[in-house]
């Protein structure tokens, strides 16, 4: 079979140089010149073998301590044509809901669930019930004073959007977080649509209360499966990423589900593993390079 190892670091600080890459080439016994995605930064080595995640095991003790991600696949069907992805802690830096908190000083009481719920502990929904109930009298106008002054987009994340529709794929924000976040956050980057939860109002103060159902690990599975349905693709043309225990149901079906920077139980069953890269990683995992990357 032919398999494709993508070695990836942080733009920031390029750890994929040519020894790096040679020692991988090495270990899975080919001779022949890597590709270079981008110089430091990604790069492709291809090579014949049955089993993938013994390759990837082996390249892991190669790398060692190197801050370099690497992913192993066949070669053919990489470039996906349908992306679905989380916002909090993924496309964007931080939680969302944490930051509402820090408005009434209530940030590392809600964080703390957050981080619970995020790592599977407990379960998302009354979590979420939990962490909104507490909001409660909060000004709305306090969301566009979050958002212009605490929220940071993940770095990579625009381009990696961009480029992707530039090739035909279709491209979903779908969050356990709050429409008045996941609208403004997709028109930045540039996502096709966005899904999330809408918190409720009263007059002009948030309710403490959330919109039923709530959308979930089952409700962005669920958004998955529609889409794949509705452009009629396989489900081995998309990819998934996400960071929490409420991504691992759209991760797991996905046909490349990827963990950004994620929480073990995630981590532990993605495909692949997001752990030192930008987002853009995920555009050296379908084979682009760097003079391929839509830049706006």
């Amino acid at each position: 079979m032919s398999l494709v190892a993508t070695l990836v670091s942080t733009p920031t600080a390029p750890a994929v140089d040519a020894e790096l890459v040679g020692k991988a080439s090495d270990a899975l016994g080919v001779t022949g010149t890597a590709t270079i995605l981008n110089p430091g930064v990604a790069a492709d080595i291809r090579f014949e073998g049955p089993n993938a995640s013994a390759a990837y095991a082996l390249l892991r003790d190669v790398i060692g301590q190197a801050p370099a991600d690497v992913f192993v696949q066949p070669e053919q069907g990489r470039k996906k044509r349908l992306l679905i992805a989380d916002m909090d802690s993924t496309m964007i830096r931080q939680e969302c809901i944490d930051e509402l908190a820090a408005e009434l000083g209530l940030k590392d009481k809600i964080s703390d669930i957050t981080e619970r719920a995020m790592r599977g502990e407990i379960e998302f929904e009354p979590a979420l019930r939990e962490r909104v109930a507490l909001l409660s009298g909060l000004p709305v106008s306090s969301v566009e004073t979050v958002l212009s002054s605490r929220i940071t987009l993940m770095p990579g994340g625009r381009t990696l959007i961009q480029t992707m529709k530039a090739n035909g794929a279709y491209c979903a924000l779908v969050s356990g977080g709050f429409t008045h976040f996941t609208q403004a956050i997709a028109n930045m980057i540039g996502f096709d649509e966005n899904q999330a939860n809408t918190l409720l109002e009263d007059n002009g103060k948030l309710s403490g209360k959330v919109a039923e159902p709530i959308l979930g690990r089952d409700a962005k599975r669920a958004r998955l499966e529609f889409l794949v349905a509705e452009k009629g693709l396989e489900f081995e043309e998309t990819l998934a990423v996400g960071d929490g225990a409420n991504d691992l149901a759209m991760i797991e079906r996905a046909g490349a589900g990827v963990a950004y920077r994620a929480k073990p139980a995630v981590a532990e069953v993605a495909d692949f593993r997001v752990d030192h890269g930008d987002l853009t990683a995920l555009l050296y995992l379908q084979g682009y390079a760097e003079r391929d990357f839509v830049l706006s």
